[in-house]
């Protein structure tokens, strides 16, 4: 039940995130006593855009995209608990899907969340999605980019075991390499940017969010959070609000196919956007031209 919190001075200086830190203590939420501190960006004004990353990443991986963002609207960009300037608790056990759902919801109740454009990609989407369909009331829109809603009931893909397999045999997965072979312009692969996903890591044993998402995720009916997704794709297969579904072109496990999934079983998804010369971290291989996306389909 250790809690781990790494210094400030491993986010000093990080390229293109001038962002002020906020907190919120949501232990309540997730059932822990004492403090379990989340944190989040806040930037811009208007209605809210709840941007969620996924594995192995941190709200960094917005920083690309926030600042257009937040021209129209408040932007809102958690991390998730594991990850970033968030809490960290030493034991795997500590995680799982519940854990990480309550949190999410419980971040949008402390902040009132209301009328919210959901952008997610990768663990983003399924945290998110399976609760926009178990709240839609709360949600207004959905961006939906390199992500799964899984029922347990597919094949995951040899793309994604093997992933699965990988972490699970690492003991100290190393992140910052991660992004270095995940990135796909070149020009974004340098010291500092992969410095900075391994910023909230100082050593192996704040890594054990990381370590434990990829077997997280339901691969068999009777998984954790299968049952909950089935029911929550039982509302987003009658969704009617707006819906946005992107796409990386080089992204090899949720990339396409997993768009056309969206785009097939969402009523107002609309065609699939291919994001060209991107990959799983599309945030970070084309932040910019996928937040101009957003805001034109905002207008």
């Amino acid at each position: 039940m250790a809690v781990l919190r790494t210094p400030d001075s491993r986010f000093a200086n990080l390229p293109g995130y001038p962002f002020a830190p906020h907190y919120v203590d949501l232990a309540k939420a997730i059932g822990r006593s004492g403090e379990a501190r989340m944190h989040y960006v806040d930037e811009g004004r208007g209605e809210v855009v709840l941007c969620l990353h996924g594995e192995p990443s941190w709200s960094f991986l917005y920083r690309r995209m926030i600042p257009i963002l937040a021209r129209r609207r408040r932007v809102l960009a958690p991390d998730l608990f594991g990850f970033g300037k968030s809490d960290k608790f030493t034991e795997p056990g500590d995680y799982s899907y519940r854990m990480h759902h309550d949190a999410v919801l419980g971040f949008m109740n402390a902040l009132d969340l209301r009328d919210i454009t959901l952008v997610c990609q990768d663990w983003g989407g399924l945290l998110g999605l399976q609760i926009a369909g178990q709240h839609p009331d709360r949600f207004a829109r959905l961006v939906i980019m390199n992500t799964a809603l899984p029922e347990g009931n597919e094949s995951p893909g040899p793309g994604f075991m093997a992933w699965r397999e990988y972490v699970a045999n690492t003991p100290d997965l190393p992140v910052g390499p991660l992004f270095g072979r995940a990135i796909v312009p070149e020009d974004r692969r340098t010291p500092e940017i992969l410095a900075a996903y391994d910023a909230p890591y100082p050593d192996r044993s704040y890594k054990a969010g990381a370590h434990a998402f990829p077997s997280l995720v339901p691969i068999a009916p009777d998984d954790p959070g299968a049952a909950d997704n089935r029911e929550a794709w039982k509302t987003l297969e009658r969704w009617q609000k707006p819906c946005l579904v992107m796409a990386g072109d080089s992204d090899p496990v949720l990339g396409i196919p997993a768009g056309r999934i969206f785009e097939r079983r969402i009523p107002t998804a609309g065609s699939l956007v291919i994001i060209e010369k991107a990959g799983h971290f599309l945030q970070e291989d084309k932040g910019e031209e996928i937040a101009e996306r957003i805001v034109a389909w905002l207008g």
